[in-house]
């Protein structure tokens, strides 16, 4: 069914707002997927601050070249959505958001590409961004790194402890 040339004029301007305010974003190529499954993707994404927004490759086309990426556009092949951050600073959010849907419907949902901090992304580097965990995460990760040395050092001085009061 064709849009209309004003229905097309909101559908851009929209889209571009929503995508010239966020630093992250994920193509992704779909096929029979069910009401019941959008919804259950929407629900899931909208708990980290991702929007999932079904748009025409034209139309996103447009709204990519206005925002000035760097690199080379991924191919659009297929029914594409897009899944972008609304809110927040966890840059990996829709791509790992996405992961769990593209394991879960493997024929149904595919990677395309995306963008990431004024840059595209191929279709694996997506995946190796939807890896990466969140970033609560990385900071216990982190501070668990910081206090292992210190832990050990002090388990050591215990043990060392213990047997001097053993000789006295």
């Amino acid at each position: 069914m064709a849009i209309t040339k004003q229905k097309k004029a909101d559908i851009l301007s929209q889209l571009g707002s929503a995508l010239s305010g966020t630093a992250s974003g994920v193509f992704v190529s779909f096929k029979g997927l069910t009401v019941a499954e959008v919804t259950e993707l929407r629900r899931e994404l909208k708990k980290d601050a991702v929007k999932y927004q079904v748009v025409k490759k034209t139309l996103l086309k447009r709204v990519l070249t206005d925002k000035n990426l760097s690199g080379d556009m991924p191919s659009l092949d297929g029914e594409v959505a897009v899944a972008y951050l609304a809110s927040g600073d966890d840059l990996s959010a829709p791509a790992r958001g996405l992961q769990t849907f593209v394991k879960k419907f493997k024929e149904k949902l595919a990677f395309l590409g995306g963008f990431v901090s004024g840059a595209y992304l191929s279709r694996d580097e997506m995946r190796a961004l939807a890896a990466i965990p969140p970033v609560p995460v990385l900071r216990g990760m982190f501070v668990n790194v910081i206090n292992s040395p210190i832990q050990r050092f002090a388990i050591a001085m215990s043990e060392v402890a213990k047997t001097k009061t053993n000789y006295v």
